[in-house]
């Protein structure tokens, strides 16, 4: 099987509208001197869905959020935000977004409920008028006991789902997390996904989740297998494993990183 004769026309962003697309990604490449990290990336992610950005630590996803967070400037190809263009509408397109980056951005020396007052003020809103969302959000990941506390004195867990929450707390349509699960304990990183997932559901946020993990994948997810830079499979997890005559997300990985390695 060859790396691109998994991509079927109906899964590419040019054939959905701004309507039903919440992030487009649309023949993104980008370079380091002498090193290429990504390679015509293209895929959409719609509101509500649950896309898998699935490649191992190399893979040039982290490169990749770093390109939809504007932390690194997208010269080769586009990327929209709720149809909004990112080179053109940056503000506009990044007010739209959340974000758990890979790794922690907690001040550790300010309470719970300090960090998500910090994260109002940023991004321009009244933390007193946002009291009432703040206590819902520490409720919402059950942190609410601890709000008084230093960040500091949480779990690996416990700061992640309070990441989460901040992540959440200006209502984003589109969630970014990259590798948040990392280090953290089986039922941690089930509660995290679960939280997660029921926002997708709940209130239509389109989620791009970034791992290596491939047991965090389920069959109705969108997946974007990404290697060495490039797309490898871009559609259901389900469809990952008919293309690849694979028994679980797991084979069908190392089948089509294997063909690649190979060529």
């Amino acid at each position: 099987m060859s790396a691109d004769s998994d991509r079927g026309q109906d899964d590419r962003p040019g054939s959905t509208t701004a309507d039903d697309v919440a992030l487009e990604v649309c023949d993104i490449a980008f370079a380091y001197p002498g090193r290429e990290v990504l390679a015509g990336v293209s895929f959409g992610v719609p509101p509500g869905g649950f896309c898998v950005l699935l490649g191992v630590n190399g893979a040039g996803k982290t490169t990749l959020f770093s390109l939809i967070t504007r932390l690194f400037l997208c010269r080769t190809g586009s990327i929209r935000i709720l149809g909004q263009d990112l080179s053109r509408q940056g503000a506009r397109a990044l007010a739209a977004l959340g974000v758990v980056f890979q790794q922690p951005t907690l001040d550790l020396d300010l309470t719970l409920r300090q960090n998500l007052r910090y994260h109002c003020a940023l991004h321009g809103l009244d933390p007193a008028a946002m009291r009432p969302r703040i206590e819902s959000a520490l409720a919402g990941v059950d942190l609410s006991e601890r709000a008084g506390e230093r960040a500091r004195q949480l779990s690996g867990g416990q700061r992640r789902r309070l990441e989460l929450a901040r992540a959440l707390l200006h209502r984003p349509r589109v969630l970014l997390a990259d590798e948040p699960t990392v280090g953290l304990d089986v039922h941690s990183r089930q509660a995290i996904i679960a939280q997660v997932r029921a926002r997708c559901r709940e209130d239509g946020v389109a989620v791009l989740w970034a791992t290596h993990l491939v047991d965090e994948v389920e069959p109705t997810d969108q997946v974007v297998l990404l290697h060495r830079g490039r797309v490898l499979h871009r559609g259901t997890a389900a469809r990952l494993l008919t293309d690849t005559g694979s028994a679980t997300v797991h084979q069908a990985f190392n089948r089509l990183t294997g063909a690649q390695e190979a060529a």
